[in-house]
């Protein structure tokens, strides 16, 4: 990402933290400040999703044309990005839980579905750390991230709707109707929007920092 694109991320990102304690409204229903973690663990747990399926595409794009080390190397980095996001959606939703319900966890379907997803991608990088020769790994670990091109949606939006959840209503209900205050959809869609730009961003260095160590470990070879 060039400088000036990277100076107005962090300008977008500082503007998201002021607007969403300072300017959106709390949430009705909601225990004292507690609204204003949404701001933050909806769009973390929208970028995991993002990166998971970044990951799946890149590697649905390494079995299917050339097998790169890019490719291999970016989808890896996408998953280890992804689990970040994940995890920290998960201790901000059980901040906010203990908050509204008096507990930290309790099993709810969202609550166990972000866990599902964990594990799922936490054994993509054993299954990675398993196997020592490259062209197997290679081969192995993008079968296992195109599968989550169809697992990932389930775990994301089909298991948490499954039974009874405390969760409030998503953004759009059932209906199709947004039924959330104005400033506080804007801080959302702006939140959702920075985390995104900063994911793309982290996926690309980290990508750089993986395919430099692969060529180091080539060279001392």
């Amino acid at each position: 990402m060039k400088r000036p694109l990277l100076w107005l991320l962090w300008g977008w990102m500082a503007t998201v933290i002021v607007a969403a304690f300072h300017w959106a409204p709390l949430a009705e229903g909601f225990l004292g400040q507690s609204s204003r973690i949404l701001f933050f663990h909806v769009p973390m747990a929208w970028v995991s999703f993002v990166a998971f399926m970044v990951a799946g595409v890149r590697s649905l794009a390494y079995l299917a044309g050339r097998r790169t080390e890019r490719r291999d190397q970016a989808a890896a980095a996408a998953i280890e990005i992804g689990l970040l996001f994940a995890l920290l959606a998960t201790v901000t939703g059980a901040i906010w839980a203990r908050i509204m319900w008096n507990s930290w966890w309790n099993w709810d379907p969202r609550q166990a579905s972000i866990v599902v997803a964990l594990l799922f991608y936490a054994a993509y990088l054993a299954l990675r750390a398993a196997v020592a020769d490259r062209e197997a790994r290679g081969r192995l670990c993008a079968a296992y991230a195109t599968l989550g091109l169809v697992v990932a949606p389930f775990f994301y939006f089909v298991l948490p709707r499954l039974g009874f959840t405390l969760h409030p209503e998503a953004v759009i209900n059932a209906q199709g109707k947004v039924e959330v205050e104005p400033r506080m959809l804007v801080v959302l869609l702006a939140s959702s929007a920075g985390f995104t730009a900063l994911f793309f961003w982290m996926h690309q260095l980290r990508t750089r920092l993986a395919l430099r160590e692969a060529r180091l470990l080539e060279g001392s070879d």
